[in-house]
C-alpha cells in the first residue's frame, strides 16, 4: 500500500513532534514556516500531529526551510563532525578564483549551511546578476560593499550584513580600490547551484 500523499514510508516513527520542535526553535510560525515550504498550514499542522506523512519533496523543503538535513528530520544519527575549523591566511595569486574572489572555508563540510571567509576584488563581476534557490548571509569585516538586491542598491560599511532569498536576483562588487572582505554563509550546500553563485572557479584557501 503507498504511503499517504506519497509519503516515503507507511510510518515514521517520532517525525511529527521533530518537524514541530524544529519549526519552534527556529522561531517560525506555521504559517511562515508552510510558505517557505510551499504547504498550505492546514498540511503543515497535519504533519506536525501525525495525520498525515511527509512525502519526500515535502522532507526535502521542510529541511532546507529548517537549515538542516532529512536525515536529521527522520530522526538518523549523523557522523561525529569536527565542530572546530582553524583559520589561516587568505592567499593566493592575484585573480585566482571566481573573477579573482578568494574564499578560505570557515565551516564544516557536509552541512546544511556553508561558511566562507571571502576575499571581494574592486572592478570585478559587478555587473554579474545571480539567481538561484537558497538563501545568503553575508557580515561586511572591512572595506565597502556594494550588494543589489531587485532593483534596490544597498551601500554597506564594515559591521553591516545582508540577509536575503538567493531567488531575489542579486549582484555583489567592493566599492573601494583595495577591495573588501566579508564572512559569507550559504545553503546552496556542495551543488551545481553554488558555481551560479560562487562561479565556476572558486578558489578555496
Amino acid at each position: 500500500m503507498n504511503p499517504p500523499d506519497g509519503g516515503v514510508a507507511d510510518e515514521l516513527p517520532g517525525i511529527a513532534p521533530r518537524l514541530r520542535d524544529l519549526r519552534r526553535s527556529r522561531g517560525f510560525t506555521l504559517e511562515s514556516a508552510a510558505g517557505r515550504a510551499g504547504l498550505s498550514p492546514a498540511h503543515l499542522s497535519r504533519l506536525e500531529t501525525g495525520r498525515r506523512q511527509p512525502s519526500l519533496p515535502m522532507l526535502l523543503g521542510l529541511a532546507r526551510v529548517y537549515g538542516t538535513t532529512v536525515s536529521e528530520l527522520l530522526g538518523e544519527m549523523p557522523p561525529e563532525r569536527d565542530a572546530i575549523v582553524r583559520g589561516g591566511p587568505l592567499e593566493g595569486a592575484p585573480g585566482a578564483g571566481a573573477g579573482g574572489w578568494l574564499y578560505r572555508q570557515a565551516g564544516g563540510s557536509g552541512r546544511a549551511m556553508q561558511a566562507l571567509r571571502v576575499r571581494v576584488p574592486y572592478g570585478t563581476e559587478g555587473d554579474l546578476v545571480r539567481v538561484h534557490p537558497g538563501e545568503e548571509w553575508l557580515y561586511v569585516l572591512d572595506g565597502r560593499l556594494r550588494v543589489v538586491l531587485g532593483e534596490t542598491v544597498h551601500d554597506l560599511d564594515p559591521g553591516d550584513s545582508a540577509h536575503f532569498d538567493s531567488l531575489t536576483p542579486h549582484r555583489i562588487a567592493a566599492l573601494d580600490v583595495g577591495g573588501a572582505r566579508l564572512l559569507f554563509v550559504h545553503t546552496l550546500l556542495q551543488s551545481p547551484a553554488a558555481e551560479l553563485c560562487l562561479g565556476s572557479g572558486v578558489h578555496r584557501l
